[in-house]
């Protein structure tokens, strides 16, 4: 059997097409395609801003510097996330805590937050910034937050790495209805590639001038920005020390060609979905849970095994069974807190119970659009094939 990764991209002719068109034109970087795609991405979630940047560790640092992330400020994320999510705000110098996950959605708990941000208030600890994650595509409870922002004064940032092409309520992921900011990656097994890559949208006009000019070095060409009048046509102004994050026109013509099949692949993502659901119902596993309030994105399906079950079988034994049968699984995520570089910061893993438990049993199954029914159907054989099972006597 071939190799079944965990994600793979999906690329087409015409994507290869617009890649060669900017190959051939007098624009590698910095020209007409990254503000075609910054459009097309704005129009689609309905922000008034989208800025491309790198990746979307870039998207995630340049958010925290634009709402005045700083030392001495603190920043609150979810425990279950790729490291970004709290590196960001170490990046700005500022202290990073996190708020355990809900044990259905495996999001953000806001049950959880409120709780912490009441005993912080009585200790004048409260973060600067709350950063909720949207793992696996599905998005947290935002409106709960945005209100809570409103009560105790946070400001939010939403990780929608894993999200673009889903939904909240009534909204797309990404409007930035009830944040400040949200931050969308291109990485290639996300849900549209542009090889490496992120999104910031915002509808904040002081947050929208400051990334645009922290992402290219902070230098302004706008008149009203500088502080005197300009020496000529060429003039421009360094006014603070920004970062070199910007996309190239490459990646922008890639990302742009992937929008137009952005809501495919989310349809064909649902679809896998259902077929795991009617593949994997009858086995001793814990499957991924939708919610009413939000359309996932579908970029992960997260399986738990729990330990001893009818599968004969924990967590570890089960991710080398389906590796041994070219099942390229994965566990998202580590705790954050648990890595060495965040150890010495003195978390108590006992505050977190459900991102333990979730940790302890997490597996990240093969999703990704090009995934067929034989493919599907193998990864449950592999489920439930022992390690050294015979199938020819």
């Amino acid at each position: 059997m071939e190799v079944i990764p965990y994600g793979r991209q999906n690329i087409s002719q015409e994507d290869i097409e617009s890649v060669i068109s900017v190959l051939k034109s007098d624009f590698l970087t910095q020209g007409p395609a990254v503000p075609s795609f910054e459009k097309s991405v704005s129009d689609y979630v309905g922000s008034k801003y989208a800025y491309a940047v790198n990746s979307a560790t870039s998207g995630l640092h340049l958010a925290c510097i634009a709402l005045g992330v700083g030392p001495g400020d603190r920043v609150w994320t979810s425990p279950i996330s790729f490291v970004a999510s709290a590196n960001c705000a170490l990046y700005c110098g500022a202290s990073v805590d996190f708020v355990d996950i809900d044990p259905i959605t495996y999001n953000l708990s806001v049950d959880r937050l409120e709780e912490k941000l009441i005993a912080a208030e009585k200790n004048g600890l409260l973060p600067k910034v709350v950063i909720p994650v949207h793992l696996a595509g599905q998005s947290c409870d935002m409106e709960r937050i945005s209100l809570l922002g409103k009560r105790f004064g946070f400001r939010i940032i939403e990780d929608a790495s894993h999200a673009i092409g889903g939904s909240y309520k009534a909204t797309k992921v990404g409007s930035c209805l009830y944040s400040d900011i949200t931050v969308f990656s291109f990485h290639p097994v996300k849900i549209i590639t542009s090889g490496e890559g992120g999104m910031v949208t915002t509808n904040d006009d002081h947050i929208s001038e400051h990334i645009y000019r922290m992402r290219s070095h902070g230098i302004t060409r706008n008149p009203q920005e500088m502080t005197k009048p300009a020496d000529g046509p060429w003039y421009y102004q360094q006014i603070e020390l920004g970062y070199n994050y910007r996309m190239t026109d490459i990646q922008a013509a890639l990302g742009f060609s992937q929008m137009t099949r952005l809501d495919e692949f989310v349809k064909r993502r649902h679809e896998i979905f259902q077929s795991y659901k009617r593949l994997l119902g009858d086995l001793d596993l814990k499957l991924p849970t939708l919610v009413d309030y939000a359309h996932s994105a579908l970029h992960l399906y997260v399986i738990r095994v729990p330990n001893g079950g009818a599968l004969k079988a924990n967590r570890k034994e089960l991710f080398e069974r389906l590796r041994l049968h070219n099942v390229i699984v994965n566990v998202h995520y580590i705790p954050i807190y648990s890595q060495p570089y965040y150890t010495k910061f003195g978390y108590d893993s006992n505050q977190y119970p459900e991102a333990e438990a979730y940790y302890s049993e997490a597996i990240s199954l093969p999703m990704y659009p090009d995934l067929t029914d034989s493919q599907l159907e193998y990864v449950r054989e592999s489920l439930v094939k022992p390690i050294g099972h015979q199938t020819i006597f």
